[in-house]
């Protein structure tokens, strides 16, 4: 007997529909799985077979075929463990079969025939509000993940023997239903605060400027200055996540399996802090079926790169296209896939080898070191990095003073104000911040009167600042402007982003 069930899978970051189809047939008992299954999808005869033995279902003794279409497509994980169960119940005429097309089903089975969660269910669900089928049948753990999709009714099940009981009507399950509001007041506060920072105020601000325009940042200075430290409290005042945002995000964390349980949606911009001795893949994805990496995974937030030059050249080098293009394509020899990758670099480093060179501290490293660990960090790279600040080491009276710094909460207000106007300027485009203006944008909304000309002008004859470098002035000096409410650029707004290329003024090389 054949039956057909419904599925789902996700193909980098979309959804797409499978289809299970199940024929029993008298003969040497034996079981086939077909359609570009991995080994996951291959293991999951067995686990079917003591899933439907456990929950008291007969087991055919006959041949079984079954097969996962489209076929030219690789099927992964064991999501399939649960519609291949039921396909097998179905086509043995143990249960309903006129309600199985109504729904798409998915889930992992244990040996006792327990439903397990699953990941990528968020793309499946957004898959599903433009096709004719809008029920899915999922593990009770994914339920509020799939349920945020207001389009389709989610059924949260248990176990197998549940999950039949449900489709031949012996019992009822009621729709999934969550409140995306609440998701978003329950969004739960950060540890760590601008407050606890003492000292700093030039470096506080360039962050203030950083996440008002999604600046990509640079923080030069010797250990101890409180690189880190600042770098951690980034994410505490960037502007608060669109719902659009939040979908984004959570899709690229749910394909890659790091949604925490019971979580529906990330509401907290990401921060992701990257050991120097990651890998190029580990940083923008691969693999023989891709998957994200940590360029993605930092989408809508921070990538901290901590020591800026200890990572390997070509680790850095792949950072050129995303943080030029806000996504990263992978290509393989059968498809090529493109994930998002839309973050603030944050990244940090020491003016030399040993650290100390321009503090109190004697520094022991030669010019030539001085020179070649500089040199790490190419020219192309450190282009696309919007602002350049030094961090110097504290003082003593800085250190013992008690007088606590601006909160977190009272910097975020003023950067929530710049960003709805760049959300105004930029209406009914793709852009989201004045980091990402091209070329034409910038020549609309970055006018300059003769007295910013002249004093751009100069800086560019004396600094030698290239044409990248001389928009990311002129874009940065827009959104010192929004944070003052001006709506021209003045020129003191032009001196101040100035002074946010370090690199580029020949002081600190």
């Amino acid at each position: 007997m054949l039956s057909k069930i419904y599925s789902a899978s996700v193909l980098g970051l979309d959804g797409y529909g499978v289809e299970i189809e199940v024929d029993v047939v008298k003969g040497i008992p034996a079981i086939a799985v077909v359609g570009l299954p991995d080994l996951a999808v291959k293991e999951s005869k067995d686990r079917v077979r003591s899933a439907i033995k456990n929950s008291q279902f007969t087991y055919p003794r006959g041949k079984i075929t079954i097969n996962l279409a489209p076929a030219d497509i690789k099927k992964e994980g064991a999501s399939f463990d649960l519609p291949i169960a039921i396909g097998i119940i179905s086509a043995t005429g143990q249960i309903n079969s006129e309600r199985l097309k109504e729904f798409v089903i998915l889930g992992e089975l244990a040996l006792n025939g327990e439903v397990r969660r699953i990941k990528g269910v968020l793309p499946i669900a957004l898959y599903m509000k433009n096709t004719s089928i809008k029920k899915i049948i999922l593990p009770l753990e994914n339920a509020s993940e799939a349920a945020v999709v207001e389009e389709i009714e989610v059924y949260p099940v248990r176990s197998l023997s549940e999950t039949v009981a449900f489709l031949n009507g012996e019992i009822e399950i009621s729709p999934y239903k969550l409140d995306i509001e609440k998701l978003f007041k329950d969004s739960p506060p950060y540890d760590v605060d601008f407050s606890e920072v003492k000292g700093q105020e030039f470096v506080k601000r360039a962050l203030e400027i950083s996440a008002s325009g999604y600046h990509n940042i640079l923080m030069i200075g010797p250990p101890g200055a409180g690189k880190t430290m600042l770098a951690k409290r980034l994410p505490t005042i960037l502007p608060e996540m669109t719902l659009e945002e939040c979908l984004e995000t959570t899709k690229i964390y749910s394909v890659a399996g790091l949604l925490p349980p019971n979580q529906a949606l990330i509401t907290q911009r990401p921060f992701r802090v990257v050991h120097h001795t990651a890998s190029d893949i580990a940083l923008v994805g691969g693999g023989t079926v891709p998957k994200p990496g940590e360029v993605s995974l930092a989408h809508n937030g921070v990538l901290f790169l901590d020591e800026l030059p200890e990572f390997h050249r070509d680790a850095l080098e792949v950072l050129r296209q995303p943080l030029e293009d806000g996504q990263i394509t992978i290509s393989r020899a059968s498809r090529t896939l493109t994930f998002f990758s839309r973050f603030l670099l944050c990244a940090t480093m020491n003016p030399c080898p040993c650290g100390y060179f321009g503090s109190s501290r004697e520094c022991h490293c030669t010019p030539r070191k001085i020179q070649q660990y500089r040199a790490k960090i190419s020219g192309p790279l450190l282009d696309r990095i919007d602002i350049h600040i030094e961090v110097p080491a504290l003082k003593y009276k800085e250190l013992l003073g008690k007088q606590e710094g601006e909160s977190s909460s009272d910097i975020r207000k003023r950067v929530n104000r710049a960003r709805k106007i760049q959300l105004r300027r930029f209406k009914n485009t793709k852009i989201f911040f004045n980091s990402q203006m091209n070329s034409r944008l910038i020549k609309k909304f970055c006018v300059l009167d003769e007295k910013s000309q002249e004093l751009l002008k100069m800086a560019i004859d004396e600094l030698g600042i290239s044409a990248r470098g001389y928009d990311k002035i002129l874009k940065v000096a827009r959104t010192i402007a929004d944070l003052a409410g001006s709506e021209n650029i003045l020129p003191e707004h032009i001196s101040e982003a100035i002074q946010y290329r370090v690199l580029d003024r020949n002081l600190w090389l």
